[in-house]
Order: structure tokens, then C-alpha cells, then sequence
């Protein structure tokens, strides 16, 4: 990254500036920017800022239109005046985060990126941890119920994802807010808030809602019924609490988010908006972010800093420029210029998106080490910098492990089957030696103390060892 900024950061090349944040509030509150306005801010350690950065034939591109180029809006309630407040940095807008694991996984990566285009813009948001509405689940894109979790379980995932949020998010007084609506959803008297909240929602348009119809025929329960409602009781009590006056999610909340602008509007006659992200999809129609083990976690204990970088140094071809695009701060233009790359140009591109991801989530030193070990590992095979799995000698019986249980215990596979079929496959390799019996054993003595290096596939890896 700061090869980058200090190839951007060049007084003759006037379109690419770099501002610190309160510079970029101050000049984007002015009708027109000029190159004399941006002159004074030149300087090293500073964030990028689309609108004020990008000056091409003249003309600004606003942040409204930056959202728009990196093909990030999907449904808005009212295109011109979302675009007026948050160009005039005048939005208080929140993104709602329910803490169902102790960790905030790529899905929710996207959000915080669009907060803090947003912050940088000079508009205030607000994280909202969903400690109440955790205890119901959201219903959205799900086939099933989604497991009860305890109070406790899920105040100790929002302390999690409160410290994970602090990466990306300036929080403090006159910035971010982050708040939980633990503090007025877990003490709602019921009867009450029927009479009061209840009375404005008809079954019937709710039931026309996509998030309730997917679930209509495995069954809905009374208790995921009421999300809607809780989740536009949010956006009441945020605009009353906070002047909060719009709302951004995922395109899967839609039919939530509009519940909450007509509560607004029913209960206050007031004007509120909302503005769905597009979700993050493969070109077949998938939402990224899931790996055969699971989810791609932002917390470096779940999924390391080298499998974060190999998660987005192996996306598919045909989704790397649209990652980089959404996902990345790099100027537009850069990337328009990426547009036309074929071939091995591809790789390259797919080290661009890999670095710059793992620099936002894990920190510049992190995604240098992730970078250097991934080249080391596949130009030579070195393992120094390689994922190590640890094993005991509990992992063994009688001082022998099959290569499958190896697999299984690194991570390399998630269950037996899975291991049996990628030996089959020819995919498993063990220093090199390609295994090739499903039966094949290792002895515990015959792994020395700088381990062993054991192979799925092209591009996953782990050093193994003993302790």
C-alpha cells in the first residue's frame, strides 16, 4: 500500500489527490473543487477521498456517483434525495450487525467499506449490534431456523465485533456512533409495544415480503415473523434517539428496511430513507465469502492472514475486477485500466485485490507476509512463512496417523469424506510425494521439528508439526 500512495501522491499528476479526513469535509462542502483548492492538502500520511481525488476533464465525481461506478447501489427508496444528503455529507445513516458468531465474516466486510466511504465523506454513521434483534434471527436468505443463541453467547459477539469494527470505523464523539439495540428491544413491554408499534403493519403485505415467502414452505415461526418488526422499530427509535434518517443493508433486507421509512413516516410524518448494497455474488449466482471450510472470518484467529489473502488471490477470473472494484478504495481509473487485462495480467490483478483486502482488514505488515509467503510457497515451496497446523501425539494411535486424519486435523479438509475423495482425485501430496492410497499412514517420530509440508490441491498448503 504505500508504494501505492507514494506513486498517487505526486503534485504533477493532478488527478490523483490524497486529503485527510476533516480536509476532505471542508472542501467537499464547496460547489466546485479546483486544483488551487486541493493544492495546500498535498502531503503523505493521509486517506484516500474519491470525490475530491478524482478530477477528470475538469468535472468532480461526487461520492453518490463513486457508489454508483463501483456498482455498489441496488434499490433506493428516493435516488435524489439520498444522493443531495449524502453528497452534502449531511446523512446520519445506519448498518445494522447481528452478532450470530464471534466474528464479523466477508459479508459484513462490504458493509463496513460502504461506512467508511460514508465517514470520509463527512456523513455520521451509526453501527447498530443487533443484541435484541440476535435473540430472534433474521429470516432473510435462509432455508431454516437459525440456532437460539443464550444472552450471554451473544453479548460476548457483540463485544467481539465492536473490536473488530474499530478497524475501519472512526468511533468518538462528533464521528461514528456505535449503539445496540439490546438497550430498548430486551425490556419492550409486549403489550405495549402491539398497541403501539404493532397496529401499523398488515400481515398481509408482510407475508408479500421475499424474505417470509422463501421460508412459507418449510414452515415460519411466529418468532422470525416479528424481525420485520423489530428491525423497523430500530430505525424509529435511531432517527428519535439520533436523528438518523437513513438506512443501508444488504439487497436480501429490503422488504425490512421499508417497513422501517413507512413506520417513520406513520408515526412521525416524517421522511426517511433507505439504499440496498448489492450483494456480493460470483458470476454463478453465488455469494462469495464461503470456502469449503466455511465462512472467510475477519478475526485472524478464525482464518489467518495468509487464508484471507489466498481467498482473494484465487477468485475466479471472471470476478476479480468486480471485487477490486467494490471492495478495494483504488481510484477508479486505475482500474478502468484493468478492464482490458487478460491472461496472466489476471493473476497480477488478483495480488492487487488479495494485498489491498488483507491491508484493510489485517493491517499493511500482515499483508505484506501473507503477499511474500504466498510467492515464496509457490515459486519454491518454502514453508517458513507457510499456515502451520499443530498435532499431539493424541492425534496419533499407537504413534501412527492416517494421511486423512492429518488432513482433517490441519484444515485442509473439513471431514474424512472429503479427504478419502480428494486422495482419490490425486489432489494430496505429502513433501512433494504425491499419495495416492487412502490408507496411507504417517509415523509420528518421522516428522522432524521444521514439520512437514502437506498438499490439497494447487494452491492450499499447511506446514505440520508436532508438539
Amino acid at each position: 500500500m504505500a508504494s501505492r500512495l507514494r506513486r498517487v501522491d505526486h503534485v504533477n499528476n493532478p488527478e490523483y489527490l490524497i486529503l485527510t479526513k476533516a480536509e476532505c469535509v471542508s472542501i467537499l462542502r464547496k460547489k466546485v473543487v479546483t486544483r488551487t483548492d486541493l493544492r495546500p492538502f498535498m502531503g503523505w500520511r493521509f486517506y484516500f477521498f474519491q470525490k475530491s481525488k478524482w478530477i477528470r476533464k475538469g468535472k468532480t465525481m461526487t461520492v453518490f456517483d463513486e457508489l454508483k461506478a463501483r456498482g455498489l447501489l441496488a434499490q433506493l427508496t428516493d435516488e435524489e434525495e439520498i444522493k443531495e444528503l449524502i453528497n452534502a455529507g449531511k446523512a446520519t445513516f445506519y448498518i445494522g450487525f447481528d452478532p450470530t458468531a464471534d466474528s464479523l465474516h466477508v459479508g459484513h466486510f462490504m458493509a463496513l467499506c460502504l461506512m467508511k466511504r460514508l465517514q470520509m465523506a463527512g456523513n455520521k454513521p451509526i453501527a447498530l449490534i443487533g443484541g435484541g434483534t440476535a435473540m430472534i434471527g433474521d429470516p432473510s436468505g435462509r432455508s431454516d431456523m437459525r440456532s437460539m443463541m443464550t444472552k450471554e453467547q451473544i453479548d460476548h459477539n457483540c463485544e467481539c465485533f465492536k473490536k473488530q469494527m474499530s478497524r475501519f470505523i472512526e468511533f468518538g464523539e462528533d464521528k461514528a456512533l456505535m449503539v445496540n439495540n439490546a438497550d430498548w428491544l430486551r425490556d419492550l413491554n409486549y403489550i405495549e409495544f402491539l398497541r403501539d408499534i404493532g397496529a401499523h403493519f398488515s400481515v398481509n403485505r408482510m407475508l408479500t415480503a421475499e424474505c417470509y415467502k422463501q421460508r412459507m414452505e418449510k414452515g415460519l415461526s411466529f418468532l422470525e415473523f416479528n424481525y420485520m418488526i423489530m428491525q423497523s422499530y430500530d430505525f424509529l427509535a435511531l432517527y428519535e434517539k439520533y436523528g438518523c434518517n437513513m438506512q443501508f443493508g444488504g439487497d436480501d433486507q429490503w422488504s425490512n428496511m421499508l417497513g422501517g421509512t413507512e413506520l417513520i413516516r406513520r408515526k412521525l410524518g416524517k421522511d426517511a430513507y433507505a439504499m440496498t448494497i448489492t450483494l456480493l455474488l460470483n458470476s454463478e449466482g453465488k455469494k462469495m465469502g464461503k470456502t469449503q471450510k466455511g465462512a472467510v472470518w475477519l478475526d485472524p484467529e478464525k482464518t489467518s492472514p495468509f487464508d484471507f489473502y489466498q481467498y482473494w488471490r484465487n477468485v475466479a477470473d471472471a470476478d476479480v475486477l468486480k471485487c477490486i472494484r467494490m471492495l478495494t478504495f483504488l481510484p477508479l481509473e486505475e482500474i478502468e485500466k484493468m478492464d482490458s487485462w487478460e491472461g496472466s495480467q489476471l493473476n497480477e490483478a488478483k495480488e492487487i485485490l488479495a494485498y489491498e483486502l488483507t491491508s484493510l482488514v489485517h493491517g499493511e505488515e500482515e499483508a505484506k507476509r501473507a503477499q511474500e509467503a504466498a510467492k515464496a510457497l509457490f515459486s519454491t515451496g518454502n514453508a517458513a512463512d507457510m499456515p502451520t497446523a499443530e498435532l499431539t501425539a493424541e492425534d496419533f494411535t499407537d504413534g501412527v496417523s492416517d494421511v486423512i486424519n492429518i488432513l482433517v486435523k490441519s484444515g485442509l479438509v473439513p471431514t474424512r469424506s472429503e479427504g478419502r475423495r480428494a486422495i482419490e482425485q490425486g489432489g494430496v501430496s505429502i513433501d512433494g510425494e504425491k499419495v495416492t492410497d487412502i490408507k496411507a499412514t504417517v509415523a509420528m517420530d518421522s516428522i522432524s521439528e521444521e514439520g512437514i509440508v502437506v498438499k490439497r490441491g494447487k494452491k492450499n498448503f499447511r506446514k505440520v508439526i508436532v508438539k
